[in-house]
């Protein structure tokens, strides 16, 4: 087997604040592959934004540290100068980032920040640059791209920026692309285009995705693997067909349930845990239906298989890509899977 394209093991991150230090991300582990798109899931404030923006230390520090292994392509992230960095940063790793007015520089047309982009990390002439540019506009479904290509941000919809940062992020033909909402503020046209077009470049360029999504229904359509998030920690990671058939977690079953047509009406009771005082034991247990003591006490349950996809806990943990893997006690030793599976489950390999 190959080393993956990004290992990310027992990343932390957290933000000392006046009110206490904010654990916004505590102890996530996951890869992703060439040519793989892998996608991460939870509510609003489970660690998705903060767990992409750590791996190039895109986060001022202070007030964040950010602590664990980052591995791309080999190399420790976090012990690389920022010198090192920006020369990845925008290049071999591509960001799109959620606010894309925040990502455009305003004094700037956007043709001025597409070129910037592209010779800061390819040799190649102006007029070279400018061509590039105008095709990535076109690319990204942007009409009458070479007249465009001169104006600035804020003669964009906010719809046409974020097609404009998605733009941004392909310049290079990065090894790794890391996408946080990138399709949030599109119709579901320009959706689909989008979502076609990092499938085009991935087949392209083998290029390995990290998309961070909230939308259930573009997790389907494009991911291989999926992480599932709550209170910064993983609960759940399986491939995407597992997941959506067998998903294992209460809070996966939870949000799948929270999908048109699977029966919850209702949003999931109560709130996410508190970041500066998160409670003992599972996070998710003080919302949990199936919760039982043994929830309440320790830390988070240490990733376990489910249904035998691989050799034991100790390798669940390692995250592969084979692994199905919950932290649940229910699935780990002297658990009982049944406790939260219904009666026509199948754990960890679908209807068969």
């Amino acid at each position: 087997m190959t080393d993956p394209l990004l290992s990310v093991r027992d990343l932390r991150t957290q933000f000392d604040t006046d009110e206490g230090v904010v654990r916004a991300v505590d102890g996530v582990s996951f890869d992703v592959d060439r040519s793989e798109t892998v996608c991460l899931v939870g509510e609003s404030g489970s660690g998705k934004t903060v767990t992409a923006e750590s791996i190039t230390r895109l986060l001022p520090e202070p007030p964040a540290r950010i602590a664990g292994e980052v591995r791309f392509d080999g190399r420790d992230l976090l012990s690389l100068s920022e010198a090192e960095l920006e020369r990845i940063r925008g290049g071999r790793i591509g960001h799109v980032f959620q606010d894309p007015q925040g990502a455009l520089n305003p004094v700037y047309s956007v043709g001025w920040q597409l070129r910037e982009a592209i010779t800061l990390h390819r040799d190649v002439t102006r007029a070279a640059a400018r061509e590039r540019a105008v095709d990535l506009l076109r690319r990204v479904g942007i009409p009458r791209a070479a007249s465009r290509v001169d104006d600035y941000p804020h003669e964009f919809s906010g719809g046409m920026q974020q097609r404009v940062v998605v733009a941004m992020a392909l310049a290079a033909n990065p090894d790794l692309l890391i996408a946080d909402e990138p399709t949030t503020a599109l119709d579901a046209t320009i959706q689909l285009q989008i979502l076609r077009l990092l499938a085009d470049v991935q087949a392209e360029f083998d290029t390995g995705i990290l998309l961070i999504t909230h939308d259930l229904g573009v997790v389907a359509e494009v991911a291989d693997r999926v992480v599932v998030l709550y209170g910064g920690k993983v609960m759940e990671a399986a491939d995407v067909y597992d997941l959506f058939e067998s998903p294992a977690h209460p809070y996966t079953r939870a949000l799948l349930d929270c999908l048109p047509g699977r029966g919850r009406v209702e949003p999931i009771g109560g709130a996410p845990p508190s970041s500066t005082d998160p409670p003992d034991g599972c996070r998710f247990h003080p919302r949990c239906p199936h919760a039982v003591p043994a929830c309440r006490d320790g830390d988070q349950p240490p990733l376990a298989p489910v249904g035998g996809d691989v050799d034991g806990p100790a390798a669940a943990s390692e995250g592969s890509a084979a692994d199905h893997a919950v932290s649940c006690v229910h699935f780990g030793p002297g658990g009982d899977p049944s406790a939260v599976l219904g009666p026509g489950d199948a754990p960890g390999g679908g209807d068969e």
